[in-house]
């Protein structure tokens, strides 16, 4: 808020309320998405005995391997190539994109929580909740891009 000062008064001028477009909204919810997914992923490590299975080649029940790696790139570079698609793409392409990718990604963060313990089923909870509510507000966003107006002769 600017504020200007004289002698006799003083006046507040409002920010401006400039509208951010669908595709900035969409970046900025995927680019939320990929820091969370990454955050949470990176605290997993602090679980008791995640490092020794990691260390001992396992990780969720899978033997670590250049295949079960690349499958884990994919599933990360989802969202991150995501937000380069939903500021670039024409409008119809970034529409369907961005629902089709948000309906794959989001049974990947439900799987999350298999496997966790009663320990830790609050956390999972919450952040998957969180990832979720992200990704339906993607969903929401996309599904209701606005048309623009048709155009009569």
């Amino acid at each position: 808020m600017t504020t200007q000062t004289t002698a006799q008064s003083t006046t507040s001028t409002p920010l401006d309320p400039a509208p951010m477009s669908v595709r900035g909204k969409l970046a900025a919810a995927w680019g939320s998405l990929i820091f969370l997914i990454l955050y949470i992923d990176y605290f997993h490590l602090y679980q008791p005995g995640e490092i020794d299975s990691i260390r001992n080649g396992v990780i969720f029940e899978f033997e670590i391997s250049g295949a079960l790696m690349s499958v884990f790139f994919v599933i990360i570079a989802l969202p991150g190539l995501m937000v380069l698609l939903s500021a670039t793409l024409p409008a119809r392409a970034n529409r369907i994109t961005n629902l089709v990718f948000t309906s794959i990604y989001i049974p990947l963060i439900i799987f999350n929580i298999a496997g966790t313990t009663a320990d830790y089923v609050f956390y999972y909870v919450l952040t998957i909740g969180v990832e979720l509510a992200i990704m339906a507000y993607i969903l929401r966003t996309a599904a209701t891009w606005p048309r623009t107006a048709a155009v009569t002769k």
